[in-house]
């Protein structure tokens, strides 16, 4: 099987839970107390949303912060 590179999103809620997700992916996400436990587990989710749709990958330009 061919590898492919997918962006993570990771951010910390109010509760300091860490939640990552695949913008790429619709409905891939996951949660851990860690970085390092979220890329564990949305690695298996990845592979999980791999087997069931169609990928149309976006290219990955940045995250720009605002203030308002």
């Amino acid at each position: 099987m061919e590898k492919r590179n997918f962006v993570v999103v990771i951010e910390r809620d109010e509760n300091g839970t860490y939640v990552g997700e695949v913008p790429d992916l619709k409905g891939c996400y996951t949660q851990g107390d860690s970085v390092e436990e979220v890329m564990k587990n949305i690695r298996e989710v990845i592979e999980m949303c791999l087997e069931e749709q169609k990928i149309t990958p976006n290219e990955f330009i940045g995250i720009q912060k605002i203030e308002v």
